[in-house]
C-alpha cells in the first residue's frame, strides 16, 4: 500500500487521468473517451519526487506514493 504525502485534497473529475508532473504539481489529462477535455494543472502543492516511488492520486483525493518493486 502507499503512503499519503500530500496535504491538499483534489476533487476528481470523470474522464481524466491524474499524474505528478516533472514540475512537482498534480496534472490532469483527458482520456481517449473525453474528446473535449484539456490538460491542466490541478494542484497548488509542490511535491518533491524521490527515485524508486510511483506517485498517484488516491481514492480520497490526496497525493500518495508507493514503492516500486524493480526500481
Amino acid at each position: 500500500m502507499g503512503q499519503r504525502i500530500g496535504k491538499e485534497q483534489i476533487k476528481r473529475e470523470k474522464g481524466y487521468l491524474y499524474f505528478l508532473g516533472k514540475d512537482g504539481y498534480m496534472w490532469k489529462t483527458p482520456t481517449k473517451l473525453n474528446k473535449k477535455g484539456k490538460k491542466a494543472k490541478v494542484g497548488t502543492e509542490k511535491i518533491t519526487r524521490e527515485d524508486g516511488f510511483m506517485y498517484y492520486l488516491d481514492k480520497n483525493g490526496y497525493v500518495a506514493r508507493a514503492k516500486m518493486k524493480n526500481a
